[in-house]
């Protein structure tokens, strides 16, 4: 199987590491002098410099037209903001290949967009793709991954979603191995959601942690934010039960607690005093949750549904409340049934 996975970050990298054990694989980057630093070092210094590049792993700048069409699957493993121009990119020469996203959130809404209209809430992944290239057979791959523990061989297990059989399969033929799982499912709604809240949840972990108000605290964030998350799935056409699996709640759980979670430090570092931007330019990586916070809330109340836990956290990056306050507004609300 020949598998050509655009993006050289951490999770595309480490993706291609495991797969390039039974597969040929091509790792794309966008930028020249990274690629040329792979295949030089057979390491990926700017995102694993641990985890050294199997043979059968080919990085990679060459024309995409050419490398789409000799793939039997493609994988996307860019972040939210670039995943429409990527698919704009790739759809001329697709044709009925299978394709899959790794990223997780909402798109962003553009002032500048002629759509804004109907974008006023911003898209999910499946949504974009309906827009770009409606006729793509396309899905997601998702569920608690951290990179670095998925380049090492560490049981891992996955969700590969998508309403076309011959993609789930094509995940499945491509990255199920010994100490990788991955489990098929048609509902994409759900598991592309449970992807996106479980960061905007997980900031509000880490602001939980940071305030070290305890393990009873942690425990009820993360069951209420799954009820959460529930919600808004179900409103968007979600299956209930989707997210009580790898996409729901096991995802939830890992970066909610998980000291890898670059979310939850993102709440972790605004409980300690910091401002956001300081955060944020520590990290050095993408923290989706941050930039899907205020979408996801957008959503919800657009659904009429409620999620004070999300709402919290945009009010915290917003700077409106500090997380001490937001938690005080939290545990004063109403009571309520379960």
């Amino acid at each position: 199987m020949n598998l050509l996975i655009l993006g050289a970050g951490a999770w595309g990298t480490a993706l291609a590491i495991q797969a390039s054990q039974r597969h040929a694989v091509t790792l794309w980057a966008r930028d020249t002098a990274h690629a040329r630093q792979m295949s030089s070092l057979r390491v990926n210094t700017a995102y694993l410099p641990e985890h050294q590049l199997p043979e059968g792993l080919t990085p990679s700048h060459a024309p995409l037209p050419a490398l789409v069409q000799q793939a039997d699957l493609v994988v996307l493993a860019v972040p939210m903001a670039a995943l429409r121009q990527v698919l704009t990119e790739v759809s001329p020469f697709i044709n009925d290949k299978p394709l899959a996203w790794l990223c997780k959130g909402f798109e962003a809404v553009s002032s500048s967009s002629s759509e804004l209209a109907y974008q006023a809430y911003g898209l999910m992944a499946h949504e974009v793709q309906a827009r770009v290239a409606p006729a793509m057979h396309a899905g997601v791959l998702s569920g608690p991954s951290f990179a670095q523990e998925v380049a090492a061989g560490q049981p891992t297990a996955l969700v590969a979603a998508s309403r076309h059989e011959a993609v789930r399969q094509a995940l499945v033929q491509a990255f199920h191995a010994d100490r990788l799982r991955v489990y098929a499912n048609e509902d994409v709604v759900g598991v592309e959601t449970g992807g996106a809240v479980k960061n905007v949840l997980a900031i509000a972990t880490g602001l939980c942690d940071g305030l070290q108000l305890g393990l009873n605290a942690r425990a009820a964030l993360i069951t209420r934010g799954l009820a959460e998350m529930t919600r808004l799935g179900v409103a968007l056409g979600a299956r209930p039960e989707t997210f009580m699996g790898l996409s729901g709640l096991g995802d939830l759980v890992l970066t909610a607690t998980g000291d890898l979670s670059r979310n939850r430090q993102v709440g972790m570092g605004l409980a300690q005093g910091r401002s956001l931007p300081d955060v944020l330019q520590s990290l050095g990586h993408v923290a989706e949750g941050v930039y899907s916070a205020r979408t996801v809330v957008q959503r919800a109340n657009l659904l009429g549904v409620d999620m004070p836990i999300a709402t919290a956290v945009v009010a915290v990056l917003q700077g409106e409340v500090s997380p001490s306050q937001a938690v005080s507004k939290l545990m004063g609300r109403g009571a309520k049934g379960e």
